[in-house]
């Protein structure tokens, strides 16, 4: 432990507390040793929920749960719940869920958890003035359902004696996080706007936001493209950090979420714009990553006797912790470099950063999917935050994301040929159960009410053969395809375990010869609403912003948006002169009229480009209409210069398509609707002047999507427009948002197909927009 954490007398800084959860401050205080994720996945916080409720039950009436008990010691003030106590018997207990095989577990998890209880026990005896206290930890086996509770009847002076050690390792820390803060909060209290005035609209934008978090509500706004979204709804909670309207207390944190790559630099540039303008600011500033971004060592497994930065983790952490803080830019970069300076793991390290950190950028799924990081930790240390979700329309298909799990029976083939002995016959009697239901359906694709009762027992049983092996055989070199299909497993199970109305089990079944299939098993969600609700409502605000956020019902019915969410639509700050949008009702892009389509289409574009020199991007609904329109086009007009996305595209290949659209280069860049170039990406001036979109973005019309169209239709009312239309259309608004990025710019958007007529169709394209 370095000096910024050493024990010290307990003096308060200028009369302030510091309030830190039970668990947090051993998690600081009482890790130790290496790295280790050998011990089988953790169950989801739902499971966790749903075996200490189990524990509960079996108790009887006099057994007291989530006990609050809280203790100070100095300018600290330690807090938590404790699961459980028994007042007769004097008995507290510590209830830990796991699976697998418990003796697997590493000695550094039980130290941690002996150090909660212990902590939990000294809080219990001072509130209830009691001598000694039998502390029981209990570990329930979430698979299984056995408890195995390990007990130590331990002395009032004992306990004191440990509380008092874990406060004095973590109270200069928290002395110096008291300082911080009020650091921070001065130099955000006279914090200005980085620029001379507002754009049009952001200043709408910025008074909404801060609204909002000083009411306590979930805002969406609906703003256009180009006025400066990210800097107007980062300023506004940044001024709100402080505290704001009727809430004395400030926000800890405030956390930017986004879809894609793109959306974290653009956060990351308008916080190095704050910086900039305000040199003073002392804002710890983290960006999080993927696991596979961050990892130093993709061919070694995380645990010390493997990978070189998980050895010894805990022990080089506070150094690396502390190091970090002062340099608070810790984007992706500067996270890599004081973990490679301190020998230890970047990815881990930016998760025990995400404790301290002010202002947080990541994905959606830190905070909304089943292991939200961000979402666990704030609901363990009772943070106050303020959430930000960039480019909210792509929630919906995202949140499905989080909450649909698939597997293929290749894979799982495959698997079972290599596999050793012991998991085998378990592989095989889950592929025995495949099997009996590829033979029961009649058709190649069919979905289900419910997924079958034989399988997921069989796929139980399977788990718990592989969570055997890896824990019997932690010496073993890690089987990556094996591990792989472990992990799958586990994650069908438990979105198996949340299915209801609101899900689709489908089975995709494909022939392989001599009266074999194999299929594809898919669980899948519809309407993620229950999941998301609670998340939404969870922070002290939380903001959604996107150019496409109508219509409202949409979002409404599929988010589960909190009761008083405030809706805005931000006045455009473009004249509809500068945007010519022309819709080219002579072509249907239709699947059937595709072949049809291809000259006319051509023609338009090098029309277009003869008329005007420039750089335009041409969105098509699919690679291969695409790649027959440039063939077609390279075939005609060889001169005219072009360019193409592919599929798999690299990041830097990405960076590289973008890169050809310069002030001073022509030609068009040829695109996929609602991939990587269709929202996300800035070119404004002469960088981009046209965009032709070939296409409604309606989903591809197949067995799943109609499954979808139906069940919208049978909850809402309203199958096709909530299946297709809907999202189609965002995804052309967003591509045709490309075009105009400033006051200054010009340009032009051809909106290619017959339905673009339909007045149901223009009553979702932006209200500005002058159509011809």
């Amino acid at each position: 432990m370095n000096s910024a954490v050493s024990p010290a007398d307990p003096v308060p800084v200028s009369g302030t507390r510091y309030s830190v959860a039970v668990r947090a401050l051993c998690e600081f205080t009482a890790k130790a040793g290496d790295l280790d994720l050998r011990f089988t996945p953790s169950p989801t916080a739902q499971e966790g929920i749903i075996g200490h409720q189990k524990v509960a039950a079996r108790r009887g009436d006099r057994y007291q749960t989530e006990l609050s008990l809280s203790g100070d010691y100095g300018a600290l003030t330690v807090r938590g719940r404790a699961d459980g106590y028994d007042p007769v018997l004097r008995q507290l207990e510590e209830v830990k869920t796991y699976r697998g095989d418990l003796a697997a577990m590493p000695d550094n998890h039980r130290q941690l958890h002996w150090a909660q209880a212990k902590v939990y026990g000294w809080l219990l005896c001072q509130q209830l003035d009691l001598q000694q206290v039998t502390v029981v930890l209990v570990y329930f086996n979430v698979v299984s359902e056995k408890e195995t509770p390990i007990r130590q009847v331990i002395k009032r002076k004992e306990l004191q004696a440990f509380f008092e050690r874990q406060c004095q390792l973590f109270i200069a820390w928290a002395e110096q996080e008291l300082r911080h803060t009020a650091t921070r909060n001065a130099a955000l209290t006279a914090l200005t706007f980085p620029h001379a005035e507002f754009r049009a609209g952001q200043r709408v934008l910025a008074e909404s936001v801060y609204k909002a978090v000083s009411t306590g509500r979930c805002l969406m706004a609906q703003a256009p493209t180009g006025i400066g979204k990210t800097l107007g709804t980062l300023f506004p909670l940044l001024k709100a950090m402080p505290g704001c309207g009727t809430e004395k207390r400030g926000l800890d944190k405030l956390l930017f979420l986004t879809a894609k790559t793109p959306g974290r630099q653009l956060a990351l540039d308008a916080l190095n714009t704050l910086q900039r303008h305000t040199p003073q600011l002392p804002l710890r500033v983290l960006e999080l990553v993927a696991r596979d971004k961050a990892c130093e060592h993709p061919d070694k497994a995380c645990h010390g006797e493997a990978c070189p930065l998980a050895k010894g983790f805990y022990d080089r952490l506070p150094d690396a912790r502390h190091a970090a803080l002062q340099q608070p830019w810790l984007d992706q970069a500067g996270v890599r470099a004081v973990a490679l300076a301190h020998q230890v793991c970047p990815y881990y390290l930016s998760q025990e950063l995400a404790r301290w950190a002010d202002a947080v950028i990541a994905d959606y799924n830190y905070w909304f999917d089943l292991n939200a990081l961000l979402f666990g930790l704030a609901q363990l240390n009772g943070w106050q935050v303020a959430v930000l979700v960039d480019e909210a329309h792509n929630m919906v298909e995202r949140s499905r994301g989080m909450y649909s799990a698939s597997l293929d029976q290749h894979t799982l083939a495959e698997v079972t040929s290599s596999a050793p002995d012991k998991v085998k016959k378990a592989l095989q009697r889950l592929n025995r159960q495949w099997n009996a239901l590829n033979k029961d359906q009649l058709a190649a694709y069919q979905a289900y009410e419910q997924p079958p009762v034989k399988f997921l027992t069989s796929l139980t049983g399977c788990i718990t053969a592989l969570s055997e092996h890896f824990n019997d055989n932690p010496q073993l070199a890690v089987d990556a395809r094996l591990q792989n299909l472990y992990l799958e497993l586990i994650g069908f199970a438990r979105i198996a375990e949340l299915f209801d109305e609101h899900f689709l089990f489908d089975i995709t079944r494909r022939d392989i010869g001599r009266q074999r299939s194999r299929s594809r098993l898919s669980l899948r969600n519809v309407v993620p609403a229950r999941f998301i609700g609670p998340r939404l409502q969870a922070p002290r605000s939380t903001v959604m912003f996107s150019a496409t956020l109508r219509p409202q019902s949409f979002y409404s019915d599929l988010l589960g948006l909190p009761t008083g969410t405030v809706w805005i639509d931000v006045e455009s700050p473009f004249d509809p002169d500068q945007l010519q949008v022309q819709i080219v009702s002579r072509i249907s892009t239709r699947y059937n009229h595709r072949q049809a389509s291809l000259a006319p289409i051509v023609e338009l574009l090098a029309e277009q480009y003869r008329a005007r020199p420039g750089n335009y991007l041409a969105f098509f609904s699919s690679f291969d209409y695409l790649q027959q329109v440039l063939e077609l086009l390279r075939t005609l007009h060889p001169q005219l210069p072009v360019w193409s996305q592919a599929k798999g595209m690299s990041e830097t290949e990405r960076q590289a398509f973008v890169q050809r659209f310069t002030p001073h280069s022509q030609g068009i860049g040829f695109a996929v609707l609602g991939g990587a170039f269709g929202e996300g990406i800035d070119l404004p001036g002469a960088r981009l002047i046209g965009a032709f979109i070939a296409t409604l973005g309606l989903a591809q019309l197949n067995p799943v999507n109609e499954q979808f169209k139906q069940r919208m239709a049978a909850l809402f009312g309203a199958g096709y427009d909530y299946t297709y239309l809907y999202p189609g259309l965002q995804k052309v608004v967003q591509a045709a948002g490309r075009v105009i990025r400033t006051r200054d710019d010009r340009g032009v958007v051809m909106l290619i197909d017959d339905r673009f007529a339909e007045p149901r169709v223009q009553r979702l394209l932006p209200d500005w927009w002058r159509l011809n």
